[in-house]
Order: structure tokens, then C-alpha cells, then sequence
């Protein structure tokens, strides 16, 4: 049976984006991946979009929402990406908070550093939830 995470941070417009992304490509029957944020921003960040792109993923198909319009269920993980206090108590059974810089403002070869990042740390998720 496939657990649910969640990837929250402020905007729902990059590093949440990108990691659901990644649990995706990577946790497909293992995982149903969702993310969202705290004070969505509407749309995903071009820069997010152009990253995931070089690694063959159409991320222009994902919305920017509210951790408001999840579904209500039985969540396993909710990861946040660094938001601290904007990501408020969400019903989960495990929570950790990963502390990722928010990419936003950076050129596209300091963001792939970023991207390469969250990639990691869903992997080394996905392996946990295998254990």
C-alpha cells in the first residue's frame, strides 16, 4: 500500500514542487507524493520549471496550493523544506523539516545545486519508507 507525503514550504512554487516531483519519478509505487504551502504564491517558479526540464520532467503541469486543499487522509510523512514557523502543525506520522535554502532568487547553476539537493534527500526518504 502506498504511503502519502507531503513537501511543504511557503510558496508551493519551488523546493516543495521539485520534491514531489522527485518522489514521482523515484517513489512511484511506493509513494503518493503531494506538496503545497503555508501562503502559496499560484504558480511554480519558471526557474523551478526550467530545472526540472534538463531532467526530462514537465513540472509546467503542477499547481501551486494550499496545504488547505489536500486531501483529508492519513498523511505518513509531511516534509518541510526549511519554512521554520510558516509551515503550521499538519496531521502526519512522521514530520521533518529539511532546512533547504529557498532557490528563488538564484542563477540556474546555484538552483541545479539546490534541485541536486532535494533530489538526494528524496531518495534517501523513499530508501526509509522501503526499510
Amino acid at each position: 500500500m502506498k504511503k502519502n507525503i507531503v513537501f511543504a514550504c511557503v510558496e508551493n512554487s519551488n523546493r516543495s514542487q521539485m520534491a514531489q516531483a522527485f518522489a514521482n519519478i523515484y517513489g512511484t509505487d511506493k509513494v503518493q507524493a503531494y506538496s503545497a504551502g503555508s501562503r502559496p504564491s499560484g504558480v511554480v517558479n519558471p526557474k523551478a520549471i526550467a530545472a526540472m526540464a534538463e531532467l526530462d520532467y514537465d513540472l509546467s503541469k503542477h499547481d501551486s496550493k494550499s496545504l488547505d486543499d489536500l486531501p483529508e487522509q492519513e498523511y505518513e510523512y509531511l516534509i518541510t523544506m526549511g519554512c521554520g514557523e510558516e509551515c503550521p502543525w499538519f496531521k502526519s506520522n512522521h514530520r521533518d523539516d529539511w532546512q533547504i535554502p529557498d532557490p528563488k532568487y538564484l542563477e540556474p547553476e546555484d538552483f541545479n545545486v539546490i534541485r541536486d539537493l532535494i533530489k538526494e534527500k528524496v531518495i534517501s526518504l523513499l530508501e526509509k519508507i522501503e526499510g
